[in-house]
């Protein structure tokens, strides 16, 4: 598996309940709608549906069953209450990450523009 997939996965559940709080979609949509918040991400559609499923599993998404267009019936996820207060988590969480790695950045920074010069 790619680095970039590894890392994004990780965070996955959080961009999903973040594309849910804009609108409600079933998959495919929501699939899509990451690769517009994510346009660097390489997505398998697979960790979309598994996580989707997970989110539902712990109250976070509900689904309900459209089967009013053509074709195959298709599950409509929202955010639920539980969800809502999960991307508070995430947003909270990210930020203060944010603050923890922009913390390293100035400090490496600073470090390295007064390292010693080495010895040829």
């Amino acid at each position: 598996m790619a680095p970039d997939k590894i890392k994004g996965y990780r965070h996955l559940p959080a961009f999903l309940l973040l594309a849910l709080a804009q609108a409600p979609g079933h998959g495919a949509a929501l699939f899509a709608r990451l690769g517009e918040i994510l346009p660097l991400m390489n997505l398998d559609s697979g960790a979309v549906y598994r996580t989707l499923a997970s989110l539902e599993a712990d109250g976070e998404v509900a689904g309900t069953w459209d089967t009013s267009g053509r074709g195959p019936a298709k599950k409509i996820y929202h955010i639920t209450a539980v969800g809502w207060k999960r991307l508070d988590f995430w947003r909270e969480d990210i930020a203060y990450r944010v603050r923890l790695l922009e913390t390293f950045l100035d400090t490496a920074r600073t470090v390295q523009d007064n390292r010693p010069e080495e010895n040829a």
